[in-house]
């Protein structure tokens, strides 16, 4: 017995859609998506199991990755076709070789919602590390150099007032490194999005000090991307993968941000996320996890220029990136509303 899934259905539905309207079998584009095992990942999730990328002719395939340099890289050499994460020194570096664009926005830190949070070790939070200032000379755990943490980090140190080379920075190149070293007491301090910090801080070995959004205005913490080929020569495509995605913000912000959804339906979206997010835990722990916390996604991908131009000039000042690295390489704009 052959079993049908929701995805294989919607596929089947849209084939004879098509065959109905041409007289001829229409192939799917085939594209292939990053992922970060985060709740923030969620619309891509929720597009292709409600079908909304098989709507737009699309077969989807997901790729997961423990960091965001390593997801452009991919995107850069044509493993991956698409991804929303962080930008990243190496996500510039290569839109500057010209084979990587960003496309579109996600996740935004926005007034209305609660954004990410300042986390210290309990160790360090006893010996005086009590709010953002008292950060000057401690560790901050980042993933990797020129992540949004990294950013993070030194945007912290330049509105309390003390040098960037005062609060030392430690990669530890994956989210769970930083985390269990952030229990332990190996590192300081980290951000991070509130649900994973609302977790940690239940624990009583990971304490509360601040809020990012006081040192960044509406951050665009992720951004959606793509390699500049796609973007030049497959234009139709995008505009494709946006609009499944966008109807998956449209749900993830309804369920878990808005919470204008019924608690069914809310159900049924957080058990879709379930199956990359925190599927090491059984459904009935994930739950409260997923729904705790989530930070509103730009609906329809709206893009904050003025925030991503902060961080690329941040990268030149750090001297990560080119001199002359330019918004006109890094982004693409003629997909998405732009603010």
């Amino acid at each position: 017995m052959h079993l049908i899934n929701r995805r294989t259905f919607g596929a089947i539905a849209l084939a004879g859609t098509l065959v109905a309207a041409s007289g001829t079998a229409v192939a799917a584009d085939k594209i292939s998506i990053g992922l970060l095992s985060l709740t923030s990942h969620s619309p891509s999730i929720i597009a292709e199991a409600k079908g909304y990328f098989t709507e737009q002719g699309l077969e989807t395939e997901f790729v997961t990755f423990q960091a965001a340099q390593p997801m452009a890289v991919a995107i850069a050499s044509g493993d991956v076709d698409f991804g929303v994460t962080a930008i990243s020194g190496s996500l510039v570096a290569l839109a500057e070789k010209g084979v990587v664009k960003v496309i579109g926005g996600a996740l935004q830190e926005t007034p209305d919602v609660e954004g990410q949070k300042i986390l210290v070790s309990k160790a360090a939070y006893d010996s005086g590390v009590t709010s953002p200032a008292m950060l000057k000379g401690r560790s901050y755990g980042i993933t990797t150099t020129g992540s949004s943490f990294h950013y993070m980090a030194h945007k912290i140190a330049d509105k309390e007032g003390f040098d960037r080379s005062e609060i030392s920075v430690k990669p530890l190149q994956k989210v769970p490194a930083v985390i269990a070293a952030l229990k332990s007491g190996q590192i300081d301090a980290w951000s991070i999005v509130p649900n994973i910090a609302g977790a940690l801080t239940k624990g009583g070995e990971v304490m509360e000090i601040g809020k990012v959004s006081d040192y960044i205005d509406s951050y665009q913490v992720t951004t959606v991307f793509t390699s500049t080929a796609i973007a030049t020569e497959k234009p139709e495509l995008v505009k494709k993968f946006l609009a499944g995605f966008s109807k998956g913000v449209d749900d993830y912000n309804a369920a878990l941000v808005d919470k204008s959804m019924s608690e069914a339906d809310t159900d049924a979206i957080v058990e879709m996320i379930h199956k990359y997010v925190y599927k090491d835990q059984p459904l009935d722990q994930a739950a409260p996890r997923i729904k705790a916390g989530a930070m509103r996604i730009n609906p329809n991908a709206r893009m904050n220029l003025a925030s991503i131009k902060d961080q690329l000039e941040w990268f030149k000042s750090e001297k990560m990136v080119p001199e002359d690295a330019s918004m006109a390489n890094l982004v693409d704009t003629s997909f998405v509303e732009t603010f």
